[in-house]
């Protein structure tokens, strides 16, 4: 039995999301679907972590155990010539079997993008959260450093999980503007269901003067979802990295 690793780019507009869900296209049912053309085996692919629907990604990681003798870094273009063309494999190589692409991962990096121009941008759309209205990043970067460090995020945590604790520790929120684009670039150890978008929301609400900076640490330690911005469309968020040692 050998185990692969794979390093996958996709556009998540036309799914319900990276886990296998009965009834609604996934990620992971596309490509557990092309593995199973390519190899001829029923497999189970490891995801390092769940997007949801609309989310992309640049390097998402996943890993799965096969008989085949197709060579590790050959897997990419095997796969690449059956699969959907918004989702492509950028790398392949086989891995020690122990290795998992979620409980080996030491931490991940997000980036969320916001359009902030007033026309529509149709190519922009499917890839970014569209504001109006202007934004001031400053403030926005000064509410960011509140959020470094470990804390308990529990007020920054999607309503639907089962995730027992709500500790998770942020090591870098970057902000930039280039243009009408803001990039909000973040990475942790782990992150909570939607965290990263609802950071985003009441980073937003921040820009737009409807929150002081210094509401962060009383949000966060109020521990009450009700309590923090809203959540950001699924859009404008991309896994852009998983980090391993």
């Amino acid at each position: 039995m050998r185990n692969i690793m794979l390093v996958i780019e996709y556009d998540g507009t036309n799914y319900w999301g990276w886990q296998s869900q009965e009834n609604f296209p996934s990620i992971q049912e596309e490509i557990e679907k092309t593995i199973k053309k390519v190899t001829g085996e029923k497999v189970v692919l490891y995801g390092s972590g769940r997007t949801d629907a609309k989310v992309h990604a640049l390097g998402h990681v996943a890993n799965f155990q096969t008989e085949s003798t197709i060579p590790g870094e050959r897997f990419k273009y095997a796969l690449n010539l059956k699969l959907p063309d918004d989702i492509r494999i950028i790398s392949s190589q086989e891995v020690p079997i122990d290795f998992h692409a979620r409980y080996s991962a030491t931490h991940k990096r997000y980036v969320y993008k916001i359009y902030n121009g007033e026309p529509e941008r149709p190519l922009l759309r499917n890839h970014t959260c569209h504001v109006r209205y202007p934004l001031d990043i400053k403030p926005m970067k000064e509410a960011a450093e509140f959020f470094i460090g470990t804390h308990d995020f529990k007020s920054f945590r999607g309503r639907k999980t089962s995730i027992k604790s709500s500790v998770r520790t942020i090591h870098s929120l970057d902000i930039k503007r280039n243009g009408d684009i803001i990039e909000i670039t973040v990475e942790g150890n782990s992150f909570l269901r939607n965290m990263v978008r609802i950071i985003v929301g009441t980073l937003i609400e921040v820009g737009a003067g409807k929150r002081n900076k210094y509401e962060i640490p009383e949000i966060i330690e109020k521990r009450e979802r009700k309590s923090a911005g809203r959540t950001a469309p699924a859009q404008g968020l991309f896994l852009e990295k998983v980090f391993y040692k």
